[in-house]
């Protein structure tokens, strides 16, 4: 009997807490990603991916590594890990890089102006480097990724997880 109440409150600790999955650097930056959002699941599902919850644990959004789909897109060095937010219109609330290896530094991915262009982006728009994708540098090879890793993750996520009608 003393065994299973220690399992109960500890479960129920578990339950309370329900962030404590979270590493602390992935939760701030879905907090960067969502800044209205009140709690965040742990990854699950297929794809992989976090949900994202407003007030009321209303589903506000979804977010996902680029690195855990298929097929996995490579910079000119490796792939090029970001988080990416979606919001339940289909648009993009953000992107991170976290780890790349490319070799062009700073004037790469690496840019808030790189960065900022996806704030916003639905879907459906074409994501194309050069017409509604500014590029910050020459380094086709790793902006072309990128922005492919951005907008087959999110279409992916938006064929699995969206409702068409609600999407912009």
């Amino acid at each position: 009997m003393r065994n299973l109440t220690l399992a109960l409150v500890l479960t129920s600790i578990a339950v309370l807490e329900g962030q404590s999955s979270l590493a602390p650097n992935l939760r701030a930056n879905l907090e960067r990603l969502f800044p209205t959002a009140d709690s965040f699941s742990s990854k699950e599902g297929t794809p992989p991916h976090f949900k994202i919850y407003g007030s009321g644990e209303e589903l506000i959004g979804y977010a996902f590594w680029t690195t855990e789909l298929e097929p996995l897109e490579r910079g000119y060095d490796g792939p090029i890990q970001m988080l990416v937010g979606i919001d339940l219109g289909g648009e993009i609330t953000g992107i991170i890089v976290v780890r790349h290896h490319e070799p062009y530094g700073y004037f790469s991915v690496d840019t808030p102006e790189y960065s900022a262009q996806f704030v916003q982006k639905s879907v459906r728009d074409r994501f194309r480097v050069g017409a509604d994708i500014d590029a910050v540098a020459t380094a086709t090879i790793t902006m072309r990724s990128a922005t492919r890793a951005v907008r087959n993750g999110a279409r992916r996520m938006a064929r699995r997880f969206l409702v068409p009608d609600r999407v912009k």
